[in-house]
């Protein structure tokens, strides 16, 4: 048990059932955390409370949830106040995204997309948040994505709900910073999970052994939550891709980013500019 948490602390996790939500479920189920698991599959949330708990003498709790409707986010914060539970954590991770030319996609996944990323992780956030600073004491970890610092050709609506998800935890964190709540935003590249076939990023080419092990992705946000870091990006590759933003040329960096989705290399030497 780290040195941040004292017994009975509770974290709530979306997009628990798979991916990277799962990986840090077990991260904080490691750590002593109880568990309240959020996602749309009951069967799945199940399975996973059931392993953390076996595992790892927790408690666990699911909340089968859509929260891309425009209630969810009430909803999965008075069924956690039904709970009388008072949250430690909150991990935003639940999402996907959408790849294809922007006047191609279909407006309503793209609607789902930022109600999702956008709307329900900001009111999740202030109800949450609002107790923690009661509290004096919080952490909330958002899963953001490299996409959140470039504009991303062909993936136009997700990476600009990835900067919304980057700059509203950076401002936050410092909001925060004299309340007892940390605010951490992981930006992790592409990982192997299920949300490259989910949106339809798997026509990008990428091969499995390109992608990044959720696990990984999963320990470096949690170790940087609990060390108060207030951006995560896992691995070397992905620290240099948002480096090169900043000495780039923003017309030249944006093309790139587009051209290397479709594993077209404008800059020599640099195959993996972009999520």
């Amino acid at each position: 048990m780290s040195s941040s948490q004292s017994a009975d602390e509770t974290a709530v996790i979306t997009g628990a059932s798979r991916g990277i939500g799962y990986e840090l479920a077990k991260q904080f189920a490691a750590d002593g955390y109880d568990m309240v698991l959020i996602a749309r599959s009951e069967e799945q949330l199940q399975t996973v409370g059931k392993e953390l708990e076996t595992t790892h003498g927790i408690n666990t709790s699911v909340i089968v949830s859509d929260l891309s409707a425009s209630d969810a986010a009430n909803t999965v914060y008075e069924r956690i106040q039904s709970q009388t539970r008072v949250i430690d954590v909150l991990v935003n991770n639940a999402g996907f995204g959408i790849y294809g030319e922007f006047v191609d996609t279909k407006l309503s996944e793209e609607m789902n997309l930022i109600h999702l990323h956008i709307l329900t992780v900001t009111k999740l956030t202030k109800l949450i948040a609002r107790d923690m600073v009661a509290r004096n004491h919080g952490y909330i970890l958002n899963t953001a994505s490299t996409a959140g610092f470039a504009p991303l050709p062909k993936s136009a609506v997700y990476s600009a709900a990835k900067h919304y998800q980057r700059s509203f935890s950076e401002a936050l964190a410092e909001e925060l910073a004299d309340e007892g709540v940390t605010v951490t935003a992981l930006c992790p590249g592409e990982t192997d999970t299920g949300f490259m076939s989910r949106g339809n990023y798997e026509e990008t080419g990428f091969k499995k052994e390109e992608l990044m092990d959720p696990t990984t992705v999963a320990q470096a946000g949690y170790e940087g939550l609990m060390n108060k870091k207030r951006i995560v990006i896992p691995g070397i590759k992905h620290k240099i891709r948002t480096f090169l933003r900043r000495i780039l040329p923003r017309k030249t960096y944006v093309k790139a980013a587009g051209n290397s989705l479709e594993k077209r290399w404008p800059l020599p030497g640099q195959p993996w500019l972009y999520t």
